[in-house]
This record gives structure tokens, sequence and C-alpha cells, in this order.
């Protein structure tokens, strides 16, 4: 008598034996040479057993040990329209697919609500230990009576729901892969990347959420998302929700101009640049165009020296003296208003600091005394911190009404998730948020600015102040920036 086919999970793959009868299933399947059996993709699961069913193919499914759980809640907000119609959207596509959301928008209790409606063993991602952290005070208070786990950061759990950082779950993704329906990816643009991807690729779980406030990818890889997630079910944009569940904002954008010799230095170092760049025909109008200036510049003294003078260039435009004038009007202009301050490197930041007496976070910054100063910022004691990239994403950032950028990439990402850092409604209140972008006039950067802003047309703000400072001494607004140097005195009252 024929044995029913036997599907079961084998280091991140399915195998199904005896092969069943027909056709219909075998689009799924690759035969092994080594075992003599047919294999099938994880992530290829629920597709399979669809399949199998339609075609009344009768198997045994020995492959899943993920089980339902009896969930009892305490999600006691009302969730916001957004919110509900992500979560309805998300079960039309039959529990799978993205949800792109700005920072602020609540996709952590929108995550909460999936798993309450979807109650099974539950595997949350999340890009950093911060946020593994946050998630699990979060999930924990509105699962108060589930067991929940950690992987990462030395905790090694198994447990109903489990949270865990995209790199622990990648390197157990072979035996976590059959162990949970729900697999909620937190910021899932990290996930289509040669080491992430194992962890949707290796698994069964019929059920995918992606949250993120922009998943595009300047590789292109955001495309992988289709097949590791599901599409893009639910889109809101900051513009969407101002006045609704983030507070109204305004974008400034400031020209500063270089001084004389800063103007020179600059366009000496382009000039080194662009002379390589045109005799080795390489275009930096795309990534496939940077990644050949890198290559070039590691083969020969000229390509080496381009790339400094590359980085010079860019030294003098994010670090011009005029952006810390504009920084000293602003600082007079709304202490003691909650302000974050942003730049592109740690030289920068470590420099406002001092200059400031204002603290300062980078990636370098322990993280005993960065959840100190985050701490201060939350009680009021400091009003200002300056941070590089480490802010971004993956920190729970108190309130905060301004923003300053005083360098950054081309990455609309980070724009967005820089402005997502002051759109939280305050204690429920209305406030009127403003992001100053200072760029130095006349260089690469306002090209950039230029391009990312021409990428977020969909992403229109709710007013555009443009404002165009010169830097020279004469100039009535720094004279009376310059009498406001007091403001120091303020700041080092909160150390």
């Amino acid at each position: 008598m024929r044995r029913s086919p036997l599907l079961t999970y084998d280091r991140g793959t399915l195998i199904l034996h005896p092969p069943p009868k027909g056709k219909a299933w075998i689009d799924f399947a690759t035969w092994d040479d080594r075992v003599e059996k047919f294999r099938i993709p994880a992530h290829q699961y629920r597709s399979l057993i669809e399949t199998l069913e339609e075609n009344q193919i009768h198997f045994i499914d020995d492959a899943k040990e993920f089980t339902t759980l009896n969930l009892e809640t305490n999600l006691h907000l009302t969730p916001y329209p957004h919110q509900q119609e992500a979560l309805e959207a998300w079960k039309k596509a039959q529990r799978k697919g993205v949800v792109v959301l700005p920072t602020a928008a609540g996709k952590t209790y929108l995550a909460q609500m999936a798993i309450a409606c979807t109650p099974r063993t539950t595997l949350i991602l999340v890009p950093t230990l911060d946020l593994m952290h946050q998630w699990y005070a979060e999930i924990e208070k509105a699962f108060p009576k589930m067991e929940i786990g950690l992987l990462g950061g030395g905790s090694h759990d198994s447990s109903p729901i489990l949270i865990a950082t995209y790199h622990s779950a990648a390197i157990h993704a072979k035996f976590l892969g059959n162990q949970y329906a729900l697999q909620i990816f937190d910021e899932c643009h990290h996930l289509p990347t040669d080491f992430f991807k194992v962890i949707a690729e290796e698994s069964i779980a019929p059920y995918r959420l992606g949250l993120t406030a922009t998943p595009e990818r300047g590789d292109g890889s955001h495309k992988k998302l289709d097949t590791l997630i599901g599409k893009v079910i639910y889109h809101k944009t900051p513009q969407d929700l101002s006045k609704i569940a983030l507070c109204e904002y305004e974008i400034i954008p400031i020209k500063v101009t270089l001084t004389p010799q800063e103007r020179k230095q600059y366009q000496q170092a382009i000039k080194t640049r662009n002379d390589f760049l045109k005799q080795s025909h390489i275009y930096l109008s795309s990534l496939e165009g940077w990644q050949k200036f890198v290559i070039a510049s590691a083969k020969s003294p000229e390509g080496r020296r381009a790339m400094i003078a590359h980085r010079e260039a860019k030294e003098i435009a994010s670090g011009t003296n005029g952006k810390l004038k504009i920084l000293t009007e602003l600082i007079s202009e709304h202490y003691p208003d909650k302000m974050l301050i942003f730049t592109n490197d740690n030289a920068t930041v470590y420099r406002i600091s001092q200059q400031f007496l204002i603290p300062a976070i980078t990636h370098q910054t322990p993280v005993k005394e960065r959840h100190q100063i985050l701490s201060k910022y939350r009680e009021g004691d400091y009003k200002i911190i300056v941070a590089s990239h480490v802010l971004n994403e993956g920190v729970d950032v108190p309130d905060a009404k301004i923003a300053v950028i005083l360098s950054g990439t081309g990455s609309t990402r980070e724009y967005i998730q820089r402005l997502g850092r002051i759109l939280r409604k305050a204690n429920q209140q209305e406030k009127l948020a403003k992001l100053y972008e200072v760029v130095a006039e006349n260089t690469s950067e306002e090209k950039t600015s230029h391009r990312r802003q021409g990428k977020m047309q969909v992403q229109k703000p709710t007013k555009v102040v443009p404002l165009s400072y010169s830097t020279t001494k004469n100039n009535s607004n720094f004279k009376a920036a310059e009498k406001k140097r007091a403001i120091r005195i303020k700041l080092t009252t909160t150390h």
C-alpha cells in the first residue's frame, strides 16, 4: 500500500516524500540527488499546502511546529484610522505584506494588533539591540501573561513570542524556520541583504508583516520584499497623517555661502576629483558609478588623490563655519524648545558638542551613557542633543520640536527618519514641528538636496519656507546671534 506523502522541514528547506501523484506540486520542487528526494524552498510552504489541498492530494504535514496561542491582550488604546485601515488591508492580503508608515505613526501598536488577531507563535525581527529591548517592553505590556523571549545581545530564549535582532535570527534561521507562524519585520528594508534574507527564505511562516517608513533601497533589492514578505499593501506619508496622528510640521531649507578661502579649497578639490573621473570615464550619478570610483581609487596614486579630494570637498561643505553661525542663531531663537541636531560625521558632532556644551551621541558613545543622555533629555534636564547617524533608527528618541540637519547623505530614508523624530505629538497636544536643513550653496550638498527632494515629491511638507543667509560678519542676523552667545551659559546649567 502506497504511503501518504510526508512533508518535513530540513535545515531551511522542505522535503516531500514519497512524491505525490499528479503534477500540480512539481513546480515547487527540485530533485536532490544527495538524499534522492524532492526539496522545496521553505518560504513556499503556504503556497505548496494550498496547492496540495486544492488538488485533493492527501499528505502528512510534519513540517510545522508552530502553535496557536491563548492570548490575553492589554490593548487599551483606540487605534487611529490609519492603523485600523492598515490592519484590514493586511488581513485582506491574507496576512502577508508590507505596511509603509512614517516614524511615530504607531507601527509597534499596529504589530500588537496583528498579533492579537493572529494568535500564533510569533517571531519579531528588529535591526538593533536598542529596538529589541524597546519591543520587549511594549509586547510585554500588551500581552502580560504570555512568555516573551529575546534572541541577541547574549540572550538565547525559546518562547512563543520571540524578539530577535536580524543578525542573530539569520545565524539561527535554520532552527527558527518552522517554529513561528507569524513573522513581523520591523524596519523591513534591512531584510533584502544576502545575510539577512535567509530569515524569510528559510522560514515556513504563513503569515508575514513588514513595517517601514521607506522600503526603497539604493541597490534596488527592495523588490525582493515582494517574495520575502509580500507586496506593499498600505502606504501613508507624513503629510497624510499631519494633524491626525502626527503633528503639523514645516521644512525650512537654509543656504549658507562658503567663505572665499573655503570656496577656493572646495573648487580645487572638486577639480582634482572631476579630472580623474573624466579621464576614467566614471559618472557619479548612480550607485554603480560610485562603486567604480571606489575600485578605481585603489588602483593608482591619481585615484587615491581623487578620493582624498572628494572627501576633502565634502568636509569643507559639511563643516563650513557658516553652518555653525546658523546653528547659533537657531539655538538662540528656539531655546528652550527641545532640539535635535544631526550631522553626517562624528568630528562635527564633537566639534558642536564642545563649542556649544551640548551632549553628543555617536556610535562610539557607550550604551549606558547614551541611555543616561536620552533619559535626561526626556526629563527636560537636557534641551538639545547632537548626533550623527545613530539616532536615525533603532533608538527611542523622546519628543522633540525642532530638528536641524547640518549634513547628511543623499538617502531619502535618512531624511524621512530624521523628520520623523519630531513628528510625534507631545502628550497628545498640538505642536508645530520645524525641520531646518542647512546646505552649503553651490556645492554637491545643494545638488544632493535637490535630487532627494525630487524623489520625495509624494512627501510634500505642510509648509516649505526657503531662507538664505550670508555668512559674512556684516550680516545683521549674525550680529544679533553673537549678542545671544550667553545661551551657552544657559546650556551649561543642564549638565
